[in-house]
């Protein structure tokens, strides 16, 4: 069985890391789902993340999944908050009841030194140890909080400046979008093969 990993998110949540071997047509029989994706890989994508959901929820909604003004996947009444991510061949998955969820999974790639001045300010790779692993963990963590937001218009380095990175990969990032900004605390991991992070709670968070 391809779950690698499974854990508590905050007071509520569920997270998930599932790793891809199976074909087509286990997904689509473990969902029930018809997907007119035309890229097969995406298509697998769609139906694995939808699956892993059951995986965490067994009696979630599949079928009521709907993207709201903001593109973000929801279904009626936020019966529960969900938020997926996939990088082939892996798909990453936090359902939360109660509290919004957030969560991006990234293979690594080399082009991510040529990109880091698009969402990291200078002090922020800094503080990220002008480390290339850890370059995709902090857009791993400016994802995860715009997904966990939801809502369109974010400039990951102007509305998301990192103010904390520690040993423990723990990543705080200062969203200032709302009229009392919050303070995001974002758990992060690393493996051989990817990085993961993922919305743990927020807080207001004024600094004056």
């Amino acid at each position: 069985m391809p779950l690698l990993k499974e854990w508590n998110i905050g007071d509520h949540g569920r997270g998930a890391i599932w790793k891809v071997e199976e074909d087509e047509a286990f997904f689509a029989e473990k969902t029930g789902i018809v997907s007119d994706i035309k890229n097969e890989k995406r298509r697998i994508e769609h139906l694995a993340g939808r699956y892993l959901l059951t995986h965490l929820e067994e009696e979630f909604p599949l079928h009521t999944i709907q993207k709201d003004e903001h593109d973000k996947p929801r279904i009626p009444d936020d019966q529960f908050h969900f938020s997926i991510s996939h990088s082939w061949p892996y798909i990453a998955v936090a359902v939360d009841p109660v509290d919004a969820a957030g969560i991006d999974i990234q293979t690594w790639h080399p082009r991510i030194d040529n990109i880091k001045h698009k969402f990291l300010s200078e002090g922020e790779q800094e503080t990220m140890c002008h480390d290339p692993k850890y370059f995709t963990l902090a857009w791993c963590a400016k994802e995860a909080v715009y997904k966990w937001h939801g809502r369109r218009g974010i400039d990951f380095k102007e509305h998301l400046p990192i103010t904390y990175f520690s040993t423990s990969l723990d990543i705080n990032i200062y969203m200032k979008l709302n009229k009392m900004p919050e303070m995001v605390f974002t758990k992060n991991f690393i493996t051989t093969d990817f990085a993961c992070s993922y919305v743990d709670h927020a807080q207001p968070w004024a600094i004056y």
